[in-house]
């Protein structure tokens, strides 16, 4: 990790005479003015300076001003602007405010320098100021636009808590199932080229594809079964009857809400076994609340390491082979509920 040193023009004066001695101990000890210069943070033309002073007339010859613009002075925004925009940045996004932007990206920013304050700021300089006020890039998570924020809270305050409740008094295993389904054209990772080259790959036929459904616990236990075509009542029903055949006790399984989990025929199945096994089913559009959403990015960040498939039979021999491994890695398996928007059922 690179250490970024500190503006030498925010130093105080007697840091600065430090510096200048160490400058001249350095050159006179061998080393050279651009060496010392980097070594110390300061700029090259300010070292030649300190050693010209003093093999010219000794240490009473050092320059003390200061060179060079103080800090802060020179910016296009204050810092009372770059407060406001930070409080904005934080608590909107660019739709609340009129930005046409789907996030807070350095062309939005810029635009929402113009509509608060009249100011044309280039493209970089909102680089540097983001920079500065400690923002950094990263991959946006998902957020459904649909979801209901009162249904989330009823789900993690007064839901989840009543279904834990009532799995330990059962002593229930609960399982968190998801669909997900894998291209063997799709590779999520990156490839280095040449500057000014782009990155390339070979992809098959983009219509084989092959999908999954999933359970995990937060025991790390994992069960699963892959499938081509959608997922039907018929296929989830069979995943149900793995459950309870390769899973002792009683069985809660929590879904989100796709129409094949709630179908009349599920249900009636599921009545047929309420000895052993009830579902439940997450908030609408609220797939981060689901912890198999994790192993379905984890999947998929893996599965084409070794190459992309040209069957469907080895796509599907891939899925598989991730899967398998995942039941010998329970710790693993846990590791998917720690994800902040799972961790409120990480044990139970």
């Amino acid at each position: 990790m690179a250490i970024t040193l500190p503006d030498s023009r925010g130093l105080s004066d007697e840091v600065l005479q430090a510096l200048r001695l160490r400058a001249l101990h350095g050159i006179e000890s061998g080393f050279s003015q651009a060496d010392v210069a980097r070594l110390l943070g300061v700029a090259g033309e300010t070292v030649s300076r300190w050693w010209t002073a003093y093999t010219a007339g000794g240490l009473q010859a050092l320059p003390q001003e200061r060179t060079g613009r103080p800090v802060g002075t020179g910016r296009t925004l204050s810092d009372e602007q770059g407060a406001h925009l930070q409080l904005l940045l934080d608590t909107k996004s660019p739709s609340d405010l009129g930005i046409a932007a789907p996030v807070w990206n350095r062309r939005a920013v810029r635009d929402l320098i113009l509509n608060e304050y009249g100011l044309r700021v280039p493209i970089r300089t909102v680089g540097e100021y983001l920079r500065r006020w400690g923002y950094t890039a990263k991959k946006p998570s998902r957020h459904a636009r649909k979801q209901d924020p009162d249904e989330v809270r009823e789900w993690l305050e007064q839901t989840y808590p009543a279904i834990e409740k009532l799995a330990r008094a059962e002593r229930a295993t609960m399982f968190w199932c998801d669909e997900t389904g894998t291209a063997a054209d799709a590779y999520p990772g990156y490839g280095y080229a040449r500057e000014g080259q782009r990155a390339t790959i070979e992809v098959p036929d983009p219509h084989i594809r092959m999908n999954m459904v999933s359970g995990i616990s937060n025991t790390g236990d994992v069960r699963f079964l892959t499938y081509s075509g959608t997922m039907t009542a018929e296929r989830f029903i069979t995943f149900l009857k793995q459950l309870l055949t390769t899973v002792p006790g009683t069985i809660f399984v929590i879904v989100d809400n796709l129409p094949a989990h709630a179908k009349d025929a599920v249900v009636a199945w599921v009545q047929q076994h309420e000895d052993r096994l009830a579902v439940f089913y997450l908030p609408r559009y609220s797939p981060e609340l689901n912890p198999d959403e994790y192993l379905n990015n984890d999947l998929k960040g893996q599965v084409h390491d070794a190459g992309l498939p040209d069957t469907s039979k080895t796509l599907r021999s891939r899925i598989q082979r991730f899967m398998h491994k995942l039941l010998m890695l329970p710790k693993h398996v846990m590791s998917y509920f720690l994800h902040p928007k799972v961790n409120y059922c990480a044990s139970g």
